[in-house]
Protein backbone atom coordinates (compact mmCIF):
# COMPACT_ATOMS: atom_id res chain seq x y z
CA UNK A 1 0.00 0.00 0.00
CA UNK A 2 2.91 2.26 0.58
CA UNK A 3 4.26 1.64 -3.12
CA UNK A 4 7.97 2.55 -3.04
CA UNK A 5 7.85 0.01 -0.01
CA UNK A 6 6.19 -2.54 -1.67
CA UNK A 7 8.18 -2.05 -4.81
CA UNK A 8 11.68 -2.25 -2.65
CA UNK A 9 9.92 -5.71 -0.94
CA UNK A 10 8.85 -7.89 -3.55
CA UNK A 11 11.75 -6.78 -5.65
CA UNK A 12 13.93 -8.48 -3.12
CA UNK A 13 12.03 -11.35 -1.40
CA UNK A 14 13.45 -14.93 -2.07
CA UNK A 15 11.54 -18.29 -0.47
CA UNK A 16 15.23 -18.58 0.52
CA UNK A 17 14.96 -15.30 2.90
CA UNK A 18 11.16 -16.05 3.43
CA UNK A 19 12.56 -19.83 5.03
CA UNK A 20 14.99 -18.49 6.88
CA UNK A 21 13.03 -15.50 8.50
CA UNK A 22 10.46 -18.54 9.31
CA UNK A 23 13.68 -20.71 10.97
CA UNK A 24 14.53 -17.10 12.83
CA UNK A 25 11.36 -16.64 14.11
CA UNK A 26 10.65 -20.22 15.66
CA UNK A 27 13.61 -20.47 16.90
CA UNK A 28 13.76 -21.35 20.82
CA UNK A 29 9.93 -22.04 20.78
CA UNK A 30 7.71 -24.64 20.09
CA UNK A 31 6.30 -25.33 16.33
CA UNK A 32 4.12 -22.33 15.29
CA UNK A 33 0.95 -24.20 13.65
CA UNK A 34 -0.18 -21.14 11.84
CA UNK A 35 0.93 -19.94 8.40
CA UNK A 36 2.57 -16.73 8.45
CA UNK A 37 2.49 -14.84 5.63
CA UNK A 38 5.55 -14.16 2.83
CA UNK A 39 5.06 -10.31 3.50
CA UNK A 40 4.31 -7.59 6.38
CA UNK A 41 1.68 -4.77 4.83
CA UNK A 42 2.95 -1.36 4.90
CA UNK A 43 0.09 0.97 5.61
CA UNK A 44 0.44 4.56 4.14
CA UNK A 45 -0.39 7.68 6.42
CA UNK A 46 -3.66 7.99 5.31
CA UNK A 47 -5.17 5.08 5.72
CA UNK A 48 -3.23 4.65 8.75
CA UNK A 49 -5.19 7.69 10.73
CA UNK A 50 -8.38 6.53 9.59
CA UNK A 51 -7.58 3.36 11.72
CA UNK A 52 -6.97 5.45 14.31
CA UNK A 53 -10.18 7.67 13.70
CA UNK A 54 -12.17 4.50 13.61
CA UNK A 55 -11.08 2.80 16.78
CA UNK A 56 -11.26 5.71 18.38
CA UNK A 57 -15.56 6.08 17.89
CA UNK A 58 -15.55 3.13 19.21
CA UNK A 59 -13.92 3.69 22.19
CA UNK A 60 -16.17 6.43 23.36
CA UNK A 61 -18.84 4.09 22.93
CA UNK A 62 -17.14 1.35 25.55
CA UNK A 63 -16.40 4.38 27.60
CA UNK A 64 -20.30 5.75 27.61
CA UNK A 65 -21.70 5.58 31.51
CA UNK A 66 -24.39 3.35 30.39
CA UNK A 67 -22.35 0.66 28.74
CA UNK A 68 -22.42 -1.56 31.07
CA UNK A 69 -26.07 -1.61 31.12
CA UNK A 70 -26.12 -1.54 27.20
CA UNK A 71 -24.38 -4.84 27.43
CA UNK A 72 -25.54 -6.57 30.13
CA UNK A 73 -27.74 -8.86 27.58
CA UNK A 74 -24.38 -10.29 26.07
CA UNK A 75 -23.14 -12.36 28.78
CA UNK A 76 -24.56 -15.71 28.96
CA UNK A 77 -26.41 -16.28 32.60
CA UNK A 78 -24.25 -19.53 32.57
CA UNK A 79 -21.12 -18.07 31.89
CA UNK A 80 -21.22 -15.34 33.87
CA UNK A 81 -18.37 -14.36 36.37
CA UNK A 82 -18.41 -12.44 39.45
CA UNK A 83 -16.06 -9.20 40.85
CA UNK A 84 -16.02 -7.78 37.09
CA UNK A 85 -14.27 -4.55 37.49
CA UNK A 86 -14.67 -0.98 35.90
CA UNK A 87 -12.84 -1.72 32.32
CA UNK A 88 -11.28 -4.26 29.59
CA UNK A 89 -7.56 -4.28 29.91
CA UNK A 90 -7.37 -5.21 26.04
CA UNK A 91 -9.08 -4.01 23.13
CA UNK A 92 -8.81 -5.41 19.82
CA UNK A 93 -10.53 -4.43 16.99
CA UNK A 94 -10.72 -6.23 13.29
CA UNK A 95 -10.70 -3.84 10.42
CA UNK A 96 -11.51 -5.10 6.40
CA UNK A 97 -9.50 -3.12 4.21
CA UNK A 98 -11.51 -1.59 1.85
CA UNK A 99 -12.27 1.35 -0.89
CA UNK A 100 -14.70 3.96 -0.07
CA UNK A 101 -17.03 5.60 -2.29
CA UNK A 102 -14.09 8.22 -3.07
CA UNK A 103 -12.03 5.26 -3.62
CA UNK A 104 -9.63 5.74 -1.20
CA UNK A 105 -8.30 3.06 1.08
CA UNK A 106 -10.49 2.84 4.22
CA UNK A 107 -10.84 0.25 7.28
CA UNK A 108 -14.95 -1.43 7.63
CA UNK A 109 -15.02 -2.88 10.89
CA UNK A 110 -15.33 -6.71 10.93
CA UNK A 111 -14.96 -8.19 14.75
CA UNK A 112 -14.15 -6.47 17.81
CA UNK A 113 -12.71 -7.73 21.02
CA UNK A 114 -11.99 -7.20 24.76
CA UNK A 115 -9.69 -10.21 25.24
CA UNK A 116 -6.25 -10.60 24.86
CA UNK A 117 -4.63 -11.12 21.38
CA UNK A 118 -1.09 -12.06 20.73
CA UNK A 119 0.49 -8.92 21.63
CA UNK A 120 3.57 -10.66 22.74
CA UNK A 121 4.35 -12.51 19.51
CA UNK A 122 3.62 -9.61 17.07
CA UNK A 123 6.39 -7.51 17.98
CA UNK A 124 8.83 -10.44 17.87
CA UNK A 125 7.10 -10.98 14.49
CA UNK A 126 7.71 -7.51 13.79
CA UNK A 127 11.36 -7.45 15.29
CA UNK A 128 12.22 -10.50 12.76
CA UNK A 129 10.91 -9.20 9.59
CA UNK A 130 12.59 -6.23 10.18
CA UNK A 131 15.92 -8.18 10.88
CA UNK A 132 14.95 -10.85 7.65
CA UNK A 133 14.05 -8.35 5.38
CA UNK A 134 15.69 -5.18 6.18
CA UNK A 135 12.90 -3.01 6.75
CA UNK A 136 13.52 0.67 7.20
CA UNK A 137 13.11 3.53 9.48
CA UNK A 138 10.26 5.25 7.79
CA UNK A 139 7.77 3.04 9.59
CA UNK A 140 6.59 1.24 12.26
CA UNK A 141 4.90 -1.87 13.97
CA UNK A 142 4.33 0.45 17.26
CA UNK A 143 1.61 2.91 17.34
CA UNK A 144 0.95 6.22 19.22
CA UNK A 145 4.99 7.00 19.82
CA UNK A 146 5.10 3.51 21.50
CA UNK A 147 9.00 1.88 21.68
CA UNK A 148 9.96 -1.54 22.79
CA UNK A 149 10.67 -0.55 26.10
CA UNK A 150 8.06 1.57 26.46
CA UNK A 151 5.56 -1.51 25.47
CA UNK A 152 7.32 -4.04 27.59
CA UNK A 153 6.73 -1.41 30.66
CA UNK A 154 3.04 -1.20 29.57
CA UNK A 155 2.74 -4.98 29.30
CA UNK A 156 4.17 -5.37 32.52
CA UNK A 157 2.18 -2.92 34.41
CA UNK A 158 -1.14 -4.33 32.78
CA UNK A 159 -0.64 -7.83 32.89
CA UNK A 160 1.53 -8.30 36.32
CA UNK A 161 -0.07 -4.90 38.41
CA UNK A 162 1.18 -4.41 41.55
CA UNK A 163 2.09 -8.20 41.77
CA UNK A 164 5.70 -10.07 41.89
CA UNK A 165 5.85 -12.12 38.27
CA UNK A 166 5.83 -15.69 39.89
CA UNK A 167 2.12 -14.56 41.78
CA UNK A 168 0.67 -13.57 38.00
CA UNK A 169 0.50 -16.70 35.31
CA UNK A 170 -0.86 -16.94 31.60
CA UNK A 171 -3.65 -19.46 31.39
CA UNK A 172 -5.52 -21.30 29.07
CA UNK A 173 -7.14 -24.99 29.25
CA UNK A 174 -4.13 -26.80 27.73
CA UNK A 175 -1.57 -23.44 27.57
CA UNK A 176 1.47 -25.34 26.08
CA UNK A 177 -0.40 -26.89 23.33
CA UNK A 178 -2.75 -24.30 22.23
CA UNK A 179 -2.74 -23.04 18.39
CA UNK A 180 -0.90 -19.71 19.54
CA UNK A 181 1.69 -21.07 22.41
CA UNK A 182 4.11 -19.24 21.02
CA UNK A 183 2.86 -15.87 22.03
CA UNK A 184 2.47 -17.53 25.62
CA UNK A 185 6.45 -18.26 25.53
CA UNK A 186 6.99 -15.06 24.28
CA UNK A 187 4.93 -12.97 26.87
CA UNK A 188 6.72 -15.09 29.26
CA UNK A 189 10.52 -14.51 28.22
CA UNK A 190 8.73 -10.32 28.02
CA UNK A 191 7.41 -10.87 31.66
CA UNK A 192 8.89 -13.66 33.18
CA UNK A 193 4.90 -14.56 34.52
CA UNK A 194 4.08 -18.46 34.68
CA UNK A 195 2.09 -20.32 31.83
CA UNK A 196 -0.23 -22.93 33.48
CA UNK A 197 -2.88 -25.41 31.85
CA UNK A 198 -5.86 -25.43 33.61
CA UNK A 199 -5.38 -28.51 35.49
CA UNK A 200 -2.36 -26.90 37.03
CA UNK A 201 -4.20 -24.33 39.43
CA UNK A 202 -5.37 -25.60 42.55
CA UNK A 203 -8.26 -24.01 44.72
CA UNK A 204 -8.30 -24.00 48.30
CA UNK A 205 -10.83 -21.98 49.88
CA UNK A 206 -11.17 -19.14 47.94
CA UNK A 207 -7.50 -19.34 46.44
CA UNK A 208 -5.80 -20.64 43.91
CA UNK A 209 -2.03 -22.16 44.04
CA UNK A 210 0.32 -23.81 41.56
CA UNK A 211 2.82 -26.42 42.46
CA UNK A 212 6.58 -25.37 41.65
CA UNK A 213 9.69 -27.26 43.30
CA UNK A 214 7.83 -28.65 45.77
CA UNK A 215 6.13 -25.76 47.23
CA UNK A 216 2.56 -24.15 46.86
CA UNK A 217 2.63 -20.79 45.14
CA UNK A 218 -0.56 -18.69 44.96
CA UNK A 219 -2.09 -16.97 42.33
CA UNK A 220 -2.86 -13.06 42.64
CA UNK A 221 -3.51 -12.22 39.59
CA UNK A 222 -4.87 -14.68 35.76
CA UNK A 223 -3.69 -13.17 32.58
CA UNK A 224 -6.56 -14.90 30.89
CA UNK A 225 -6.67 -16.96 27.80
CA UNK A 226 -9.78 -19.46 28.20
CA UNK A 227 -12.21 -18.57 25.72
CA UNK A 228 -15.53 -20.05 27.15
CA UNK A 229 -16.98 -20.85 23.97
CA UNK A 230 -14.14 -23.29 23.47
CA UNK A 231 -15.04 -25.07 26.42
CA UNK A 232 -18.45 -24.78 26.78
CA UNK A 233 -19.88 -28.27 26.37
CA UNK A 234 -17.80 -30.07 28.48
CA UNK A 235 -17.23 -28.08 31.91
CA UNK A 236 -16.03 -31.56 33.76
CA UNK A 237 -12.49 -29.71 32.98
CA UNK A 238 -12.88 -27.07 35.80
CA UNK A 239 -13.31 -30.50 37.84
CA UNK A 240 -9.83 -31.11 38.61
CA UNK A 241 -8.83 -27.14 39.27
CA UNK A 242 -11.43 -24.74 39.73
CA UNK A 243 -14.38 -22.94 38.19
CA UNK A 244 -14.06 -19.07 37.02
CA UNK A 245 -17.39 -18.40 37.69
CA UNK A 246 -17.15 -19.21 41.94
CA UNK A 247 -16.30 -16.46 44.05
CA UNK A 248 -12.27 -16.29 44.12
CA UNK A 249 -9.43 -13.90 45.50
CA UNK A 250 -7.86 -13.33 42.50
CA UNK A 251 -7.64 -10.62 40.14
CA UNK A 252 -8.55 -11.20 36.32
CA UNK A 253 -6.52 -9.68 33.17
CA UNK A 254 -8.70 -9.60 31.80
CA UNK A 255 -11.71 -10.23 33.63
CA UNK A 256 -13.79 -12.93 30.93
CA UNK A 257 -17.30 -10.91 31.21
CA UNK A 258 -15.48 -8.56 28.73
CA UNK A 259 -15.10 -10.99 26.24
CA UNK A 260 -18.56 -11.26 25.72
CA UNK A 261 -19.71 -7.24 26.48
CA UNK A 262 -17.40 -6.56 23.38
CA UNK A 263 -17.77 -8.46 20.51
CA UNK A 264 -20.10 -8.74 17.95
CA UNK A 265 -22.82 -7.69 20.41
CA UNK A 266 -21.61 -4.11 20.30
CA UNK A 267 -21.63 -3.51 16.45
CA UNK A 268 -25.61 -3.40 16.34
CA UNK A 269 -24.68 0.15 18.39
CA UNK A 270 -22.23 1.60 16.81
CA UNK A 271 -22.94 4.24 13.81
CA UNK A 272 -19.80 5.37 11.85
CA UNK A 273 -18.58 5.14 8.28
CA UNK A 274 -15.95 2.57 9.28
CA UNK A 275 -19.00 0.10 10.57
CA UNK A 276 -21.19 -2.29 8.66
CA UNK A 277 -24.51 -2.13 9.02
CA UNK A 278 -25.44 -4.37 11.64
CA UNK A 279 -28.46 -5.20 13.49
CA UNK A 280 -29.68 -8.08 15.76
CA UNK A 281 -32.05 -10.61 13.92
CA UNK A 282 -34.49 -10.52 16.33
CA UNK A 283 -35.17 -6.52 16.14
CA UNK A 284 -35.61 -7.08 11.80
CA UNK A 285 -39.30 -6.67 11.00
CA UNK A 286 -38.64 -6.99 7.59
CA UNK A 287 -35.66 -9.05 6.11
CA UNK A 288 -33.67 -6.98 3.29
CA UNK A 289 -34.95 -7.24 -0.32
CA UNK A 290 -30.93 -8.04 -1.22
CA UNK A 291 -29.85 -10.64 1.24
CA UNK A 292 -26.99 -11.60 -1.05
CA UNK A 293 -25.62 -8.63 -0.03
CA UNK A 294 -25.25 -9.82 4.04
CA UNK A 295 -23.94 -11.83 6.26
CA UNK A 296 -25.24 -13.99 9.47
CA UNK A 297 -22.97 -14.64 12.04
CA UNK A 298 -23.73 -16.10 15.86
CA UNK A 299 -23.22 -13.77 18.61
CA UNK A 300 -21.18 -16.43 20.79
CA UNK A 301 -18.97 -18.38 18.10
CA UNK A 302 -15.27 -18.22 17.91
CA UNK A 303 -12.66 -17.65 14.95
CA UNK A 304 -15.37 -17.11 12.50
CA UNK A 305 -17.42 -20.51 13.11
CA UNK A 306 -20.57 -20.94 12.28
CA UNK A 307 -20.97 -17.25 10.13
CA UNK A 308 -23.21 -17.89 7.04
CA UNK A 309 -21.91 -15.99 4.14
CA UNK A 310 -24.09 -16.51 1.56
CA UNK A 311 -27.30 -16.26 3.38
CA UNK A 312 -30.98 -17.11 2.41
CA UNK A 313 -34.09 -16.35 3.64
CA UNK A 314 -34.40 -19.61 4.29
CA UNK A 315 -30.98 -19.77 6.88
CA UNK A 316 -33.14 -16.95 8.78
CA UNK A 317 -36.12 -18.99 8.96
CA UNK A 318 -34.63 -21.85 10.56
CA UNK A 319 -33.02 -19.93 13.51
CA UNK A 320 -34.47 -20.99 16.58
CA UNK A 321 -32.33 -18.39 18.85
CA UNK A 322 -32.52 -15.01 16.50
CA UNK A 323 -31.52 -12.90 19.51
CA UNK A 324 -28.24 -14.73 19.47
CA UNK A 325 -27.28 -13.70 15.84
CA UNK A 326 -26.65 -10.42 13.75
CA UNK A 327 -27.15 -9.36 10.01
CA UNK A 328 -25.00 -7.51 8.57
CA UNK A 329 -23.66 -6.11 5.44
CA UNK A 330 -20.68 -7.48 4.05
CA UNK A 331 -17.80 -5.66 3.73
CA UNK A 332 -15.94 -6.30 0.27
CA UNK A 333 -11.99 -6.19 0.71
CA UNK A 334 -9.64 -4.16 -1.79
CA UNK A 335 -7.04 -6.69 -2.91
CA UNK A 336 -4.63 -4.06 -1.97
CA UNK A 337 -1.52 -5.41 -1.08
CA UNK A 338 0.33 -6.86 -4.26
CA UNK A 339 1.66 -9.96 -3.99
CA UNK A 340 4.28 -11.39 -7.10
CA UNK A 341 1.21 -12.57 -8.77
CA UNK A 342 -1.27 -10.51 -8.04
CA UNK A 343 -3.29 -8.41 -5.06
CA UNK A 344 -4.22 -10.18 -1.80
CA UNK A 345 -7.28 -8.93 0.98
CA UNK A 346 -5.93 -7.81 4.39
CA UNK A 347 -7.27 -7.31 7.46
CA UNK A 348 -5.60 -5.34 10.34
CA UNK A 349 -6.58 -5.49 14.26
CA UNK A 350 -6.13 -2.27 16.01
CA UNK A 351 -4.42 -3.52 19.68
CA UNK A 352 -5.01 -1.53 22.76
CA UNK A 353 -3.58 -1.65 27.01
CA UNK A 354 -5.59 -0.47 28.96
CA UNK A 355 -4.30 0.00 32.48
CA UNK A 356 -6.10 -0.55 36.02
CA UNK A 357 -7.12 3.64 36.56
CA UNK A 358 -5.36 4.48 33.43
CA UNK A 359 -6.99 5.05 29.65
CA UNK A 360 -6.57 2.74 26.79
CA UNK A 361 -3.56 3.25 24.48
CA UNK A 362 -3.23 2.49 20.93
CA UNK A 363 0.46 0.68 21.20
CA UNK A 364 0.57 -2.37 18.38
CA UNK A 365 -1.12 -4.14 15.82
CA UNK A 366 -1.55 -7.65 14.07
CA UNK A 367 -2.79 -7.88 10.33
CA UNK A 368 -3.82 -10.97 8.20
CA UNK A 369 -3.87 -11.51 4.25
CA UNK A 370 -6.14 -13.34 2.90
CA UNK A 371 -7.43 -14.94 -0.64
CA UNK A 372 -10.20 -17.26 0.29
CA UNK A 373 -13.29 -16.38 1.47
CA UNK A 374 -13.04 -15.64 5.00
CA UNK A 375 -10.03 -14.01 6.74
CA UNK A 376 -8.75 -16.44 9.12
CA UNK A 377 -6.20 -18.34 8.47
CA UNK A 378 -7.89 -21.76 8.58
CA UNK A 379 -9.94 -20.78 5.26
CA UNK A 380 -6.40 -20.02 3.59
CA UNK A 381 -4.67 -23.20 3.77
CA UNK A 382 -3.65 -24.05 0.28
CA UNK A 383 -2.55 -20.69 -0.88
CA UNK A 384 0.69 -18.26 -0.81
CA UNK A 385 1.20 -14.86 0.26
CA UNK A 386 -1.70 -15.26 3.06
CA UNK A 387 -1.82 -16.20 6.79
CA UNK A 388 -0.76 -13.93 9.81
CA UNK A 389 1.40 -10.71 9.61
CA UNK A 390 1.92 -7.35 10.94
CA UNK A 391 1.35 -3.94 9.78
CA UNK A 392 4.47 -1.58 9.56
CA UNK A 393 2.83 2.02 9.39
CA UNK A 394 4.08 5.37 8.05
CA UNK A 395 5.28 7.39 10.47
Amino acid sequence: MIPAQRQKYNQQFTTEKYNAFLTQLGEGYPEIPFRVAETPIFVPQGLKEKLIAAGEEIIKLIKQPDFKALTDKAIPADWKVPNENEQPHFLTFDFGICKNDAGELSPMLIEMQGFPSLYGFQHHLAKTFKSSFGIDDTVNHFLNGFTEEKYIALLKEVIIGKHQPEEVALMDVDAHNQKTAIDFFVTQKMLGIKILALEDIKKIGRQLFYEEGGRQIQLKRIYNRLIFDEVANDTRIFENSFDPREELDIEWVTHPNWFYRISKYTMPFLKSEFVPETRFLNEIETLPADLENYVLKPLFSFAGMGVIIDVSASDITSIKDPENWILQRKVNYEPAVQSPDGGVKAEIRMMYLWPDGGEPQLCINLARLSRGKMIGVRYNANFDWVGGTVGFMEI
